[in-house]
């Protein structure tokens, strides 16, 4: 096994043990249940029969491994809680918050956060409604922050109304984030941070979470907002079975844009099983793609993706000026349709280095995927896409005329289908595919011509798909049993030593000579 794929097995490893190990909240043998009502007493005993009445009694209880506080479901509570170093569970035994009685609660932080969560240990937050006065209506925070803190847990919860993200982990190891639903927010619907480097963060897990209509941050004229689910400053990320959609659409500039699901300055990220459609940027502006690798990312991972009709790129491969190096990234099993529908990229895969240095952006795996583009490019090298050691392997690339865009500097293609839907091939005018390899050097193998053009049988595709649950029964892309391209791919465990694993995309024993992410047995 390469370097590669020891690493990234290692980080799968890590993040699936701890994510098994937080499915569920453990039962309490110790510890109190306090209740809290809107027609209760802060000056009784936090009772079922006599409970509290407000947030802030809630702030002065020191909770103890064990102990419970239970918000009234249907009631609406006014104000910011906190949990800090004294309140003090454990993975075993967790301080669990959550909702009593029909319905979930309302924690309404108004213009500030609602929910932060501050040098503590061992917290459990489910079932619970989170809401700002709104990104434009007053707010200036974000919603639910996780600062400093350690085996944290936000579970079912729907956060929206903040003017930053709706929820924002800064500096804290093993969290986990399932089921969250961040929408109307407006830097990220979740997002990672620090200001240290990629070990602010660790073992953190986003599982079943829904980022939409999150449009931007109205008062940030400097940088990106509108992000899905942004990772930075990380070590250790897994991000799966997650949704990003209809994000960026309102952010106030013109510059560099959102991404519905993507990382920089991470390190071993794992993003699979996810959807990102339909996701935008300001107008003239860049970006709003479905999937990006930033600057800095290394040693990480997307697979078994789909990203459509985004107003950006499916997948950004990028590198900005003063990020660290972005090295060993892999994309694998995924699926760009349409994507790059008005911002400058115009294709499904997006190369941009504004580094400019080629040796600080190397080693990308591109292996086993479709893009599919009808009206622009599969690929676009940046005027600016300096780098090194790019490689892709059994590939599917459909566009709607030109195959791609700009000059390729380093990348070795082998084992890819190429069609043309107006022209059946063209690369930098060459409209013939043999010509072409035997010009260029790409598509040859020994000697001899080792990738296709035929058609897939991609055309009048409509996807609508949006539950990653049901990934693994999206067939559009399957290559037909009696298809060329079952059987002229590369293998690239016996010819690149690379584990492309043992499933395609839809759970079938994987085909390691076919061509594309999905095969008909």
């Amino acid at each position: 096994m390469n370097k590669l794929l020891i690493r990234l097995s290692f980080a799968s490893a890590v993040l699936l043990t701890y994510s098994c190990k937080k499915e569920v909240h453990v039962a309490t043998v110790t510890g109190h249940t306090y209740y809290v009502a809107s027609n209760g007493d802060d000056a009784s005993d936090g009772s079922m029969a006599k409970p509290w009445a407000t947030i802030s009694r809630v702030n002065i209880l020191n909770a103890q491994p064990g102990d419970t506080i239970l918000f009234r479901g249907g009631n609406e509570f006014k104000g910011q809680l906190q949990l800090d170093s004294v309140d003090r569970g454990s993975p075993k035994l967790e301080v669990f918050v959550s909702s009593f009685g029909r319905g979930k609660a309302t924690i309404n932080g108004g213009n500030t956060s609602a929910i932060v969560v501050n040098a503590a240990h061992g917290i459990r937050i489910k079932n619970l409604i989170v809401k700002g006065s709104g990104r434009k209506g007053g707010n200036t925070e974000s919603g639910i922050i996780i600062r400093s803190s350690s085996h944290i847990n936000v579970d079912s919860v729907e956060v929206a109304g903040f003017q930053k993200s709706g929820l924002y982990i800064n500096a804290s190891t093993y969290f986990s984030a399932e089921y969250v639903h961040a929408h109307d927010n407006g830097a990220a619907g979740i997002s990672l941070g620090g200001t240290r480097g990629k070990n602010d963060n660790h073992h953190i897990v986003i599982r079943h979470c829904l980022a939409e209509n999150n449009p931007g941050d109205p008062t940030n004229f400097d940088n990106h907002s509108g992000n899905g689910i942004l990772v930075g400053l990380s070590t250790g990320v897994l991000v799966e079975y997650c949704v990003a959609t209809n994000n960026g659409w309102d952010m106030p500039r013109v510059g560099n844009g959102p991404v519905g699901i993507w990382a920089y300055e991470a390190d071993s990220v794992v993003i699979r099983h996810c959807i990102s459609y339909k996701n935008k940027t300001a107008r003239g502006a860049e970006d709003g793609g479905g999937f990006d690798f930033d600057g800095g990312v290394t040693n990480s991972i997307i697979e078994y993706c789909l990203s459509y009709e985004n107003q950006g790129s499916g997948f950004g491969i990028f590198q900005y000026e003063g990020a660290s190096p972005w090295i060993n990234n892999t994309i694998r099993f995924c699926v760009s349709h349409n994507d790059g529908l008005t911002s400058r990229s115009r294709s499904g895969i997006f190369i941009w280095n504004g580094d400019k240095i080629g040796k600080n952006f190397r080693d990308l795996y591109f292996y086993n995927n479709v893009i599919v583009n009808t009206k622009g490019t599969a690929i676009n090298f940046d005027t600016q896409s300096k780098h090194l050691n790019f490689k892709y392997f059994n590939n599917i690339f459909v566009a709607g005329g030109e195959l791609t865009k700009g000059k390729a500097t380093d990348d070795t293609f082998i084992g890819n289908d190429w069609w043309s839907l107006t022209e059946k091939f063209n690369i930098n005018g060459i409209r013939d595919f043999k010509k072409w390899a035997q010009f260029s050097g790409q598509e040859m193998q020994g000697g001899t011509v080792h990738g296709m053009n035929v058609d897939p049988g991609f055309l009048n595709r409509t996807l609508r798909i949006t539950d990653p649950l049901l990934l693994i029964s999206l067939e559009e892309f399957k290559i037909a049993k009696s298809s060329k391209l079952q059987s002229n791919g590369v293998d690239l465990k016996a010819n690149f030593n690379i584990d492309p694993g043992q499933l395609d995309f839809n759970g079938r024993p994987l085909n390691v000579r076919g061509i594309g992410l999905s095969f008909e047995l």
